[in-house]
């Protein structure tokens, strides 16, 4: 007769489960920097599904796509869970708990059909995560934080709207066309072109323009700012903590500091 198992064994199992995904999720070495350039090459693919769902959604195994994406975030979902120290403070989080919105319209399509616009935010979601941040700081694209983050702040903005505008206004233009005439709209409003070829009907339909000139406009000021403002390095200052400084600043201009900024060369 077997004997039972023993319940230090499992937790010993757990407790390095977890171990080993902390090391892969929060970690420096080669293992862990393969580990996270992987999911966030998934985390892309996933992203482009959702932009490309309301061309998809039509078709007979667009279903099985949908749950096979559930399932993959689900696990993701699951391993952060593992990974950190905290739960109940990852679960407080919003970038969590916009996943965990995201995977529920992932499960019930059919009822949430016309919330699926708003997956296009895991972008934002996956833009908030330091990894990434942490591993584009060490090379020599460094200086370009500001530039990306303002970047996909904007793309995040035009899919989410077009996704709003395509399931509310457009719906009734089936696959690619109604699709790009959602994005045409966004794009001319963001940018306040106005051909004025493409207009949304109603009140609803001016109201949604004024809120897209407006927000598209700032998002636009700030990648302009990001890209044309003075160069400078992030580097935390050991006294004060400000974060930006001139790349060959000596003191730090606001407390006095002596500063050892790298070398942006190397």
């Amino acid at each position: 007769m077997s004997a039972a198992a023993d319940p230090d064994d499992s937790s010993t199992g757990r407790s390095g489960l977890r171990d080993r995904l902390r090391q892969l999720y929060h970690g420096r070495t080669p293992a862990a920097l393969r580990f996270q350039f992987a999911t966030l090459i998934v985390d892309l693919l996933i992203i482009g599904f959702f932009i490309a769902t309301p061309m998809l959604r039509d078709r007979p195994e667009f279903l099985w796509l949908d749950y096979a994406v559930a399932l993959i975030v689900a696990a993701e979902i699951a391993a952060r869970f593992l990974a950190s120290s905290n739960m109940l403070r990852l679960l407080r989080q919003p970038t969590m708990l916009l996943d965990l919105f995201i995977l529920a319209t992932l499960l019930a399509p059919q009822w949430l059909e016309n919330f699926g616009f708003l997956r296009i935010l895991r972008l934002w979601s996956l833009s908030q995560r330091g990894q990434l941040w942490a591993q584009l700081r060490q090379t020599r694209y460094r200086d370009w934080e500001d530039v990306a983050r303002a970047l996909i702040n904007l793309a995040t903005f035009l899919f989410v709207v077009t996704g709003f505008v395509y399931t509310f206004f457009f719906m009734n233009r089936s696959g690619l066309e109604g699709y790009v005439e959602a994005l045409y709209f966004t794009v001319t409003t963001v940018t306040t072109t106005g051909f004025g070829d493409i207009t949304l009907p109603g009140i609803a339909g001016k109201l949604t323009s004024i809120v897209v000139m407006i927000t598209g406009i700032s998002l636009f000021v700030r990648l302009a700012q990001a890209v044309f403002r003075p160069h400078k390095v992030t580097f935390s200052c050991p006294e004060c903590a400000l974060q930006r400084h001139e790349p060959d600043a000596v003191h730090c201009k606001a407390c006095g500091h002596r500063l050892k900024i790298p070398d942006g060369d190397d």
